[in-house]
């Protein structure tokens, strides 16, 4: 395959193509061309970046990330040694990381059109929904499937998204509205979004089946926004965003998580901490919210997206485009879960 690494990209500022490509090529300085994975991080993060610069090439209409896309899906087909049985084309040791991989192919079948892509996500939401609880909590997905254990937000979120955008996706389709309609329906019964309207990490393991009071990481507030835009467009229902809007304002409003207006991972205090998931997390959320802003005919987070971009830019980049983990500054130079965060961040200005 051909080098993937954009060098020499003169960066202009957040809501510029060429800023995000150059982004684009310090995150693939990461990317294995052996493996097809970005190194540096756990295996869910290359789904992550896969899915960014898919959608990269959707925004701008490039294709030149076609090459590498189809080497990494290529790559990760074949199981893994710490997958399942009957793992492979994707299907891993838990629901999450099944779902950030089903949602970058999605997005590469909405780049390319190739229905290899369409059908291995088709894949994946079946292998999901094999692990929907049918005896405690009244449903969900559990997320760690060799011990069969708990309901946490983000497998049920990815799901949600998924099967809205499958929905989106196929003419014509039922089942994946249905899916998407029971997910969300569950979900908003259970809970975990607390009385401040943000999302917790879970449910007790208990009979309760109550919210765990676990941290309010931000990419559980992006990643239900995501498949909130999704279910309204699946519906022609605007209902859906109105419930999207009370979690971004809980966001953009909390003096924690959004501290002079600068998205703050406020669960973890440091990258150390955060290390080795919580670092892509904000990316996520900021990617999350951009889809609620684009879908309101004020664009009410416009302000917020461009402030946090900014202040990456400024403060939080070195002089070949990498960008570190607190958007405030200053730069601390690391792993792929800083870049492809930025990277998703860049993404929501254009």
């Amino acid at each position: 395959m051909s080098s993937v690494t954009v060098k020499g990209v003169a960066a202009a500022g957040p809501g510029d193509a060429d800023t995000v490509r150059a982004a684009i090529g310090a995150m693939n300085a990461f990317y294995n061309e052996t493996t097809g994975l970005w190194d540096t991080g756990p295996w869910w993060h290359s789904g992550v970046a896969l899915r960014a610069v898919a959608e990269y090439m959707l925004i701008t209409g490039s294709e030149e990330y076609f090459d590498m896309a189809a080497y990494t899906v290529d790559t990760q087909r074949a199981p893994l040694d710490w997958w399942p049985e009957g793992g492979g084309d994707f299907r891993a040791d838990s629901t999450d990381d099944t779902g950030w991989w089903a949602l970058a192919l999605a997005s590469l079948y909405e780049v390319t059109g190739n229905s290899t892509y369409l059908d291995l996500a088709k894949v994946d939401e079946a292998y999901m929904y094999d692990y929907w609880n049918t005896t405690t909590c009244g449903g969900g997905l559990i997320w760690n499937i060799p011990s069969r254990t708990y309901h946490n937000a983000i497998s049920n979120e990815l799901y949600l998204e998924l099967t809205a955008k499958l929905h989106n996706l196929i003419p014509g389709d039922t089942y994946y509205l249905d899916q998407a309609l029971k997910e969300w329906d569950w979900f908003n019964e259970t809970g975990m979004i607390n009385s401040n309207g943000l999302v917790n990490d879970g449910l007790t393991e208990d009979d309760s089946c109550v919210n765990n009071g676990q941290p309010v990481w931000s990419y559980n507030q992006g990643v239900v926004l995501a498949g909130l835009v999704e279910l309204s467009i699946a519906t022609d229902d605007a209902s859906y965003i109105d419930i999207a809007q009370g979690i971004a304002d809980a966001v953009v409003n909390d003096a924690s998580l959004s501290p002079a207006g600068i998205l703050t991972e406020s669960a973890c205090a440091t990258a150390d901490e955060c290390e080795p998931n919580g670092t892509a997390f904000k990316g996520i959320f900021i990617r999350g919210l951009a889809k609620v802003n684009a879908a309101l005919d004020d664009h009410p987070y416009q302000s917020y997206i461009q402030k946090n971009a900014q202040s990456a830019y400024d403060n939080a980049r070195n002089s070949t485009d990498f960008y570190g983990f607190a958007w405030q500054g200053p730069f601390d130079s690391g792993t792929i879960g800083r870049q492809e965060s930025a990277v998703d961040l860049l993404l929501s200005t254009l």
